[in-house]
């Protein structure tokens, strides 16, 4: 495979991961007032210079389309091999598989009137990308709204010093979508992003992106307009405000978010705000219109441009409510409860990987090993007294330290969630959609380091916390080691029997004396497949339920079975777990009440990745694997009965698969054609309703 000839700067992780926390500390702060005016937002807010969720009633780490999208249509590289060659037939290919009609990352406004709901639309009737956000297709309004450029920072931080190329995959990723001056917009962030490795100026880095699009766009125009008024005016930018309303505002430009507009209020924040990104964002968001989407991507400009530096310099701790925490509502669930580390880290292996070099796995590969300056990848603390923060937020990176006071209370318990957490249960806005990603029967790891300043030996033990059957909160604790002042140990633990219940939270619990001290996290992760059987518990709680994707019509939990899905035409699944899971077996007893297929899945990554064991309505059996088109990798005669369950189990073991009903093993297969690795549990149907009570899974012995 040819590979992309890059240099990366010394310090590309960190800028990336800059441009992360840049662009989701954006949208945290421009969320609550998205759509508002400047005249509202100055008569009810002022100047918005800090966080206000609290003022609007809102939780401060949301979902949000621009995150879920930023991060999610990236997978299309590496779910296509990281080709050079990526197409945006395979982007949109992407936006099938990871987006759930009207539940998953997007605004589902409607056709004609959600750029991104009509582009799915398309998709789904087979109109590929770019035709699928086409001009010729949607009209000049539709095509030209916020969409593409609100999606595009990763796809910009993945060519460090290389502004063309960005702009090229500008081109091929926005056009899914969009058209015309809508992808200009986009080119112009990408390009920014890109040459904001090696630039520092801003005016260079304008000029470098206007050279990249046509000369006559409106993009180009309103670039040139904005920058001649900041000339004018480079001490109100008010002023240059008042222009932009005038000349480029949305009583100009139609649709329900048109780019022209906003990409003119980016453009002014910029230049107003300079390299101080408290004063950018403060104008970005105080200017009104699409709050959230512009101070991300000025968010994310001044992080890949000016570092880590940019953002702490700040008179204001933008990084300390965020706990680097962001959600993914998709229909890869697994990967919903994220942070910016990880994500980074995404970003950062693709761009290696177009590179042909090796990825990158800080500390063999841990999970949470806070190992960019100042992360601690969600985790904090609850108990009074008690201080959360990387080991060296100034200088690099290193590892998770946990001090408390002498007054602190015991124990301590300091956790990142793995679920949707309580207070994120039922948020307003974009659906949460997520899995647990961490699972009874999996095997937990941490490396703790006591203090030599500590006056005594503490306790340490690995925790975690899990909804009840009523959705309460209820904990477990695994085994504990006593350390002594300046002793280290490797804490392990399997994940009890839970009862199918939903992991909330991973972390660690210290039993201190009554003096202060600290102990230390070096990294904490989990490995293999769980050993778990998912029912309806005996509860009013709803939260096993929310733990599963919900990729069909209807997911009914009111019979006497707990599962009873249906997808009236087509194809539809539910599904639980991550890319942790490899070699298992799943089993569930399933019944077809009426549909021309159903069964169950394993190793699924999505609406559109997927193997599955399927009872068919034309007397076969099959396994089928779906990976963006459905193919047969095996069948045979089986006639089925409707309503008569049957003990359906799966298990996949490297690339061989085997299918077995009531016992008796049906089906083999093994896939060597660009076979799925990993990946969770499902229930699949086609053009019905299936039923089952209990879906299990458990590893392959070894």
């Amino acid at each position: 495979m040819t590979t992309i000839n890059t240099t990366f700067p010394a310090d590309y992780v960190e800028r990336v991961y800059a441009g992360v926390l840049g662009k989701i500390i954006g949208v945290y702060l421009g969320r609550p007032i998205e759509g508002w005016s400047y005249d509202k937002i100055s008569a009810e807010v002022g100047e918005v210079d800090h966080y206000i969720n609290e003022m609007r009633e809102m939780p401060l780490v949301v979902t949000d389309d621009d995150i879920s999208g930023t991060f999610t249509f990236l997978r299309a590289l590496p779910d296509h091999g990281n080709s050079p060659d990526l197409t945006p037939e395979e982007i949109g290919n992407t936006w099938l598989n990871y987006l759930i009609n009207e539940r998953t990352i997007l605004w589902w406004g409607g056709l004609g009137n959600s750029t991104e709901h009509t582009a799915y639309i398309r998709l789904k009737e087979g109109v590929p990308a770019p035709a699928s956000g086409s001009m010729a297709l949607n009209g000049k309004t539709i095509a030209e709204q916020i969409g593409a450029q609100i999606f595009i920072d990763g796809w910009g931080m993945l060519f460090p010093g290389d502004p063309e190329r960005a702009v090229d995959f500008a081109r091929r990723a926005g056009s899914v979508s969009h058209d015309g001056e809508a992808i200009y917009g986009a080119q112009v962030i990408a390009a920014m992003l890109a040459q904001g490795f090696v630039e520092s100026d801003l005016n260079a880095l304008l000029d470098v992106a206007v050279g990249l699009i046509p000369a006559n766009s409106t993009i180009t125009r309103v670039i040139r307009d904005v920058r001649a008024w900041h000339a004018e005016e480079p001490n109100d930018w008010r002023a240059t405000l008042s222009k932009i309303q005038a000349n480029y505002g949305y009583d100009n430009y139609g649709g329900a978010c048109h780019m022209v507009p906003n990409h003119a209020l980016i453009i002014m924040s910029l230049l107003y705000g300079g390299d101080d990104f408290r004063k950018a964002q403060m104008i970005v968001n105080t200017s009104g219109w699409d709050t959230d989407c512009n101070a991300a991507n000025v968010g994310a400009i001044l992080g890949v441009k000016n570092g880590l530096a940019g953002i702490d310099e700040s008179d204001y701790d933008w990084r300390g409510p965020v706990a680097d925490r962001l959600y993914l509502s998709t229909a890869d669930g697994g990967r919903a409860i994220s942070d910016a580390v990880i994500e980074t880290y995404h970003v950062v292996n693709a761009a290696r990987a177009l590179a042909g070099a090796e990825a990158l796995a800080p500390k063999n590969g841990a999970r949470f090993h806070f190992s960019l300056p100042g992360s601690v990848q969600g985790f904090e603390s609850a108990s009074a007294g008690v201080d959360v923060r990387n080991t060296s937020a100034d200088a690099s990176g290193g590892a998770l330290v946990i001090r408390w006071t002498a007054d602190a209370g015991s124990p301590i318990l300091a956790a990142t969630p793995t679920f949707t957490p309580v207070e994120a249960i039922g948020m307003k806005g974009y659906k949460m959609v997520a899995n647990p990603s961490l699972y009874s029967g999996q095997h937990v790891s941490a490396r703790v380091v006591a203090a030599e300043s500590n006056a005594s030996a503490v306790s340490a033990a690995l925790a975690l916390t899990y909804y009840g059957p009523n959705d309460e909160v209820l904990s477990e604790v695994g085994p504990a080691v006593s350390l002594a002042p300046g002793a280290s140990d490797e804490l392990t633990w399997q994940v009890p029997d839970l009862a199918g219940l939903p992991v909330s939270s991973i972390g660690l619990q210290i039993t201190p004396d009554s003096s202060a001290g600290e102990v230390t996290l070096d990294w904490l992760t989990w490995e293999g497949a769980p050993s778990v059987t998912f029912t309806r518990p005996d509860g009013e709680g709803e939260q096993w339920r929310e733990a599963w994707v919900d990729g069909v019509n209807q997911f009914q939990s009111r019979w006497w079975d707990s599962f009873r899905i249906s997808n009236n035409i087509g194809t539809g699944l539910i599904s639980q777990g991550t890319a942790d899971w490899q070699d298992y077996t799943a089993t569930a007893d399933v019944a077809l009440m009426l549909a021309s297929q159903g069964g169950i899945a394993a190793r699924v990554g999505g609406m559109r990745r997927w193997y599955a064991l399927m009872l068919c309505d034309d007397g076969k059996v099959r396994l089928i694997k779906d990976r963006e088109k459905t193919s047969v990798l095996a069948e045979d005669d089986f006639p089925v009965e409707l309503d008569r369950y049957y003990k359906m189990e799966l298990t996949v073991n490297g690339n061989t698969l085997t299918g077995s009903i009531d016992g008796k093993v049906v089906l083999e297969a093994t896939d060597n054609a660009d076979p799925l690795t990993a990946g969770g549990v499902g229930l699949v149907v086609s053009d019905g309703t299936i039923s089952s009570d209990a879906v299990t899974v458990s590893p392959v012995a070894a």
